[in-house]
């Protein structure tokens, strides 16, 4: 036995372009005007509103050349995969978010005791 199913019902099919067979420009001169147009992801370093009220209730100051020193830790981080991090440098410590490169929470090391919702920790030697 065989048998056959038939729709009973008399819409037309709409005649849609198929993705599959379109055809796609992978010339150099295409990836380099795409590459062009995409944003590169910024290599500044941000402080947070929280982390700037933490920094200033608690007399946390950075100069230019600790900045510095933090941007390295972040970017050694990043190429090793990290996302949220802690970053200890002198007697201060800093919970990082590496892909946005900003500083969320600043805090003294002494007052460190339960740290969550890290994935590395970086101290910097000085």
């Amino acid at each position: 036995m065989s048998f056959r199913i038939e729709s009973t019902t008399n819409q037309q099919v709409e005649n849609k372009p198929n993705p599959i067979n379109q055809k796609i420009d992978r010339s150099f001169q295409s990836f380099l005007k795409e590459s062009l147009q995409t944003q590169t992801p910024s290599t500044e370093m941000k402080i947070s509103n929280h982390a700037q009220k933490r920094m200033e209730e608690r007399g946390i100051e950075l100069n230019q050349s600790d900045l510095t020193s933090i941007e390295g830790a972040v970017e050694e981080l990043n190429q090793k995969g990290s996302k949220n991090s802690l970053i200890v440098y002198k007697n201060m410590a800093f919970i990082t978010s590496i892909n946005n490169r900003t500083i969320i929470t600043a805090m003294n090391t002494d007052e460190m005791e339960t740290i969550t919702n890290i994935d590395s920790m970086k101290k910097i030697n000085n």
